[in-house]
């Protein structure tokens, strides 16, 4: 599989959004996989077949709209000798918009992983199953932190930190009760100790063993020393995860807080992690914006404004945006006005100055339309996920739109 970029990721989970959202009346929505082996003659042959099944039909309008997105495929394949390397996937069908309004929509996508076999499914809804699959995260990481009060377990998938076990522990302190000798004090201790870290080595096994990691890599182990040493020199790991200890760090806490410590120290001496690339460009932007006269920029207005004088050497967009650039026009004086709406609050026309009914014109999803412009304009374009705990803090802090600049501009 060659690497997705950035916006090359996001345009394939948007469009894969946009077709979950899509939905057909009855059986009447096709889904066509395409292997990169596949001789087309073959696939428009089958669809010719599926053609005449579908004549039996009962529902008319049905049988009228599964046989008019066959012949629609059918069409579209006499322009494609072969399929693309990793194979095609083509949907297609009449979509309903609400009311009685419905759209014939036809979709080929290319996707990033091959195509292993041939399908074609008929449904109320696009099969985007596969390709929702080739999106998932493909690394996983064992997080552990513990020390003698307390231990946090948690997984690091792609850019994503998920905390799934907290354990407390009975170890006493130091200082032995009255009337206890130091001797029976110190074993009852010790043997606490080692329970506590015989329950903590049970809970890290059990997920590695029992919640299907997938690709799983091995565990990064935090804490105080001696404390982690003494765990892992007591190998109260299950044997296969004992053997997929990747590192060992000193953090400073070891609750949740401790998790994200620790991940922090990975992502500084660990190459290859996904969730090092966002958690450097997110605090290259952080040290920029708190100088005096820093090369940041954010807010949708500044960073547009930056783009088109060309003083953006990085645009960083959250993929948590969403939202769309809307234009209305007036039937009647021609007024064009502008909005940038999240996408659950687009409407479909509004009330012109002039009293009459405006209706969209055009219509773009936010970042791929500031995507397209920082293209424009030779400006790289960082697409921050919203999972992580930088990428959430950069979503809600400054709004998922920024910019680190070449130059200081006069705004």
């Amino acid at each position: 599989m060659e690497e997705f970029s950035d916006t090359e990721r996001y345009r394939f989970k948007r469009t894969l959004e946009e077709l979950e959202d899509m939905k057909g009346q009855g059986t009447e929505l096709l889904s066509i996989y395409i292997p990169p082996n596949k001789q087309i003659s073959d696939v428009t042959s089958q669809l010719k077949d599926e053609m005449g099944s579908a004549s039996n039909i009962k529902s008319k309008s049905t049988r009228t709209n599964v046989q008019s997105a066959l012949s629609s495929v059918i069409s579209r394949l006499k322009y494609h000798r072969t399929p693309p390397k990793n194979g095609m996937v083509i949907f297609c069908g009449t979509i309903q918009l609400g009311g009685d309004k419905t759209d014939m929509k036809t979709i080929i996508i290319e996707p990033p992983e091959p195509i292993t076999s041939y399908s074609y499914q008929c449904s109320s809804e696009f099969y985007i199953e596969p390709l929702k699959d080739m999106l998932k995260d493909k690394k996983t990481y064992e997080l552990l932190v513990l020390d003698r009060r307390e231990a946090t377990i948690g997984i690091l998938k792609g850019k994503k930190v998920e905390i799934l076990r907290y354990l407390t522990s009975n170890v006493p302190g130091k200082q032995r009760k009255g009337g206890q000798s130091s001797v029976r004090f110190s074993r009852l201790r010790v043997i606490a100790i080692n329970e506590f870290y015989k329950r903590i080595g049970d809970a890290a096994s059990e997920i590695y063993l029992n919640e299907s990691l997938e690709n799983f890599q091995g565990i990064f182990i935090g804490g105080p020393s001696p404390t982690k040493e003494d765990f892992i020199n007591g190998e109260h790991l299950h044997y296969e995860l004992q053997q997929k200890i990747l590192g060992v760090f000193d953090v400073a806490y070891t609750d949740e807080s401790g998790i994200y410590e620790l991940v922090d120290k990975i992502t500084d001496s660990i190459e290859g992690l996904e969730i090092a690339k966002d958690k450097k460009i997110v605090n290259r932007f952080l040290k920029e914006v708190i100088k005096e006269k820093g090369l940041a920029t954010y807010g949708e207005k500044e960073v547009r404004r930056n783009l088109l004088l060309g003083s953006v050497d990085t645009l960083l967009l959250s993929e948590g945006l969403k939202k769309e650039k809307v234009t209305f026009k007036c039937s009647n004086c021609g007024k064009e006005v502008t909005e940038t709406v999240p996408y659950q609050s687009v409407v479909e026309s509004k009330i012109c100055e002039c009293g009459s009914n405006m209706v969209i014109k055009d219509r773009i999803d936010l970042i791929e339309e500031l995507i397209n412009l920082a293209s424009s304009v030779s400006t790289d374009v960082e697409i921050i996920s919203s999972e992580s705990e930088e990428g959430a803090q950069f979503l809600n802090a400054f709004g998922g739109i920024a910019a680190i600049l070449r130059y200081q501009t006069e705004g």
